[in-house]
């Protein structure tokens, strides 16, 4: 009786020992970093929508945060791309954030109630001579805090300058209302700190 717990404990001791270089030898999973994440770095690009990017989100830019006040995802056939308007600074500003074949396209936009162009006019503002680029319809959906109703359908027609360092953008929400000019220019996502929005509370 007394040799057979001697082989017991022997065994036991042994597979113990097994288990534990077993153990060790595993590679560890390293950490993964808690905090807040930028969801315009080019990783998160595939994750990127409004559910990152909404009203109650801060995006930092030439040193102002601002806050995400409302947001409209606009639907063009298979195109889809987000406009945010963006409080903080002297004036609201309107962020836009494009997926054009693969690569993040980001403007800045300020609207001109002091231009009076239609489509058609000879597009030079600021001195600098804009040339159309894209006109078209599309169907949108807004949230938060844009001004705009729940949905519907609008028209657009951009402009571009000729070296690509400023923009021009007529918008116009409903046949019977005058276009809405603004400017804009471009951005990069390195110029840029987002932190995203709140989850929305449950019901």
């Amino acid at each position: 009786m007394g040799t057979l717990l001697v082989i017991v404990a022997a065994v036991l001791f042994i597979a113990s020992i097994v288990v534990l270089v077993i153990a060790l030898r595993r590679p560890k999973q390293p950490a993964q970093p808690k905090g807040r994440t930028d969801p315009l770095s080019f990783n998160a690009m595939p994750q990127f929508g409004p559910r990152q990017l909404g009203p109650g989100a801060i995006v930092s830019w030439g040193g102002i945060d601002y806050v995400v006040r409302g947001s409209v995802t606009f639907r063009e056939g298979p195109f889809v791309w987000w406009e945010h308007l963006l409080e903080g600074g002297d004036q609201p500003v309107w962020f836009t954030v494009e997926d054009d074949d693969g690569r993040l396209k980001l403007v800045m936009w300020v609207t001109r109630k002091d231009l009076t162009l239609q489509p058609g006019d000879q597009y030079v503002v600021d001195g600098v001579t804009f040339r159309e680029t894209e006109r078209g319809r599309s169907s949108y959906t807004s949230e938060g805090t844009t001004g705009l109703p729940a949905g519907g359908e609008m028209e657009f027609l951009d402009c571009t300058s000729a070296d690509g360092s400023a923009m021009l953008s007529f918008e116009r929400w409903a046949p019977d209302m005058p276009w809405e000019i603004s400017t804009g220019k471009p951005v990069l996502p390195g110029e840029l700190t987002v932190y995203p929005a709140p989850p929305p509370s449950g019901p």
